[in-house]
């Protein structure tokens, strides 16, 4: 690439690599796996799902807080079971949720059909 390019500074690549990716149809390409993903206690593990939607996330907004971070994967677990976590726990780390998403669905009934 730098042969057919030529020498660059960083700067310089930043730029074409942001010119070149930065879309409307690339993020709505990033945001739709997020906005569609919902846990599924039979299928998800609380640890790698909690990670992942948050790795999804601050990929697509670095800028958000952790407190919102938390509170969209929240919505993303349905109703009772996002209750009960809210319920467990006050707004705090990711390790705090993720014990607490363990927690409540292996030892309850909440979510399981």
């Amino acid at each position: 690439m730098r042969q057919d390019h030529g020498k660059h500074s960083w700067p310089c690549w930043k730029e074409q690599i942001i010119s070149k990716w930065e879309s409307d149809s690339l993020t709505f390409r990033m945001e739709n796996p997020f906005e569609e993903a919902i846990f599924n206690i039979e299928m998800d593990m609380p640890m790698s799902f909690f990670l992942k939607q948050k790795d999804k996330l601050t990929s697509l907004h670095p800028d958000v807080s952790e407190t919102m971070v938390h509170k969209r994967i929240l919505r993303k677990c349905g109703g009772d079971l996002e209750h009960a976590i809210r319920r467990c726990i006050e707004p705090c780390s990711k390790e705090y949720y993720i014990n607490a998403m363990e927690d409540i669905t292996t030892r309850k009934k909440i979510g399981k059909n």
